[in-house]
């Protein structure tokens, strides 16, 4: 059954809404929990990024309308600095019934660097964009699906603990990388890193999917010693 955009936005908004606000009492933040979950879904019921017919609709709905709401909160921050930079570019073509939203160019952390936060991912392809009709844009787009949706799933998985980790370990990790650079001097800034980005357990997890470790932009020496693809 084909859903009109309308229906779906405000389906989706109101039940989103109902689950924010349960999900929320036990922290007494129901109004909250509302608000970004009924956030949530009326953008992306809109956008029809949940494909509902499969398992992983119904699923993703549901865990970004309750555990996952810490990393939808950072989801909508974003769409609200998409809608105001220049270099952003929505994908509808990429982002319906993906499970997730996907914006060439807006926000990053770095220019070549991709960025998910809860369902969105930001600046896909980085500087190439995503051209679905060269090898390169197919290429970005395999790394996508591999990497960058294994972020949107993190986020669901593990709820409020993703950001606690990167965070924890994005303060403790530099630390283990002057070690080695006052003892070896090698790259600093590489060594910083390889520990503090490439070696957090969510993107070496990532890359490992995707099929790519270590990265090239990663000391290898520091980087950890696993092989295989993960699936």
């Amino acid at each position: 059954m084909v859903l009109k955009r309308s229906t779906e936005a405000t389906a989706a908004g109101v039940v989103g809404a109902v689950l924010g606000t349960l999900a929320g009492l036990p922290v007494g933040m129901p109004a909250i929990g509302a608000v970004v979950a009924g956030a949530n879904g009326l953008i992306s019921g809109w956008r029809r990024i949940y494909p509902w017919e499969k398992k992983a609709g119904l699923s993703g709905f549901l865990l970004d309308s309750t555990w996952g709401l810490v990393g939808v909160t950072g989801g909508l921050v974003v769409h609200g600095l998409q809608a105001v930079l220049p270099s952003a570019r929505y994908r509808p073509d990429l982002s319906e019934r993906s499970g997730a939203h996907v914006y060439e160019g807006g926000f990053a952390w770095h220019p070549k660097f991709t960025v998910t936060t809860g369902n969105v991912i930001s600046n896909a392809g980085s500087h190439h964009g995503v051209d679905l009709s060269t090898p390169q844009g197919l290429r970005t787009w395999q790394f996508l699906q591999d990497h960058e949706m294994l972020h949107v799933w993190q986020g669901r998985w593990f709820g409020p603990l993703m950001p606690l980790v990167y965070g924890v370990w994005g303060l403790l990790a530099p630390l283990w990388a002057v070690k080695v650079w006052r003892k070896e001097k090698r790259d600093l800034w590489q060594l910083v890193v390889t520990a503090a980005y490439y070696n957090n357990p969510f993107e070496t997890w990532a890359y490992r999917k995707d099929g790519y470790w270590p990265p090239a932009g990663a000391d290898s020496r520091l980087a950890w010693k696993v092989k295989g693809r993960v699936r």
